[in-house]
């Protein structure tokens, strides 16, 4: 996907999606492929998502990578100073200063990759992330399988009615679904 850029050139991509499409897989499957090149990866995820491993990544299908946890994104600046590729994964759950954080360190020559869900339990746009999409030199946009109908999901649907926009959780909060198949209950 990516040609070899020149030394000291930096750019973002984006890995976005719905619960269960892959997203973190993908990052792990990238940060890999970067360790095996031999370049330094610092790699980071927000300290509210516990849900696994409070010192890796990890995803639903339990491949896992060594992470540190961060209270807020200014934070990466400085932890990922001598990174030649940094990774953030849960990037949903990072204030607005993310996209700055992200816009410095490909400046100063980093390969920064991002995950993320781009849209809520209510199928809106959840930020970060459209304001990364709009940054980003490269987007991957990965689809799930929709639990009811077995089409291409690009919803994440949440089966409680917990009315607030983070809650964090797994496959007991949440299934993948199509447009078709996603609802929106009225009472949150």
């Amino acid at each position: 996907m990516l040609s070899i850029a020149p030394t000291g050139t930096g750019w973002i991509e984006v890995i976005c999606g719905s619960m269960f499409s892959g997203k973190t897989e993908e990052l792990i499957r990238r940060l890999k492929r970067a360790e095996i090149a031999k370049l330094n990866v610092s790699i980071f995820k927000p300290n509210i998502d516990d849900r696994f491993s409070k010192d890796h990544i990890v995803s639903h299908n339990e491949q896992k990578i060594s992470s540190m946890t961060v209270s807020s994104a200014s934070e990466i600046l400085e932890l990922a100073k001598d990174a030649d590729v940094v990774g953030i994964d849960e990037a949903q759950f990072f204030e607005s200063d993310i996209v700055d954080v992200c816009q410095q360190l490909a400046d100063s020559g980093k390969r920064v990759i991002v995950a993320g869900l781009d849209q809520d339990y209510m199928g809106k746009p959840f930020e970060p992330i459209p304001q990364l999409l709009a940054i980003a030199e490269y987007i991957t946009k990965t689809l799930a399988i929709c639990v009811k109908c077995g089409r291409p999901a690009n919803r994440t649907q949440r089966l409680n009615t917990d009315p607030k926009r983070v809650v964090v959780g797994s496959g007991d909060i949440y299934e993948a679904r199509c447009r078709f198949c996603h609802e929106i209950f009225e009472n949150r």
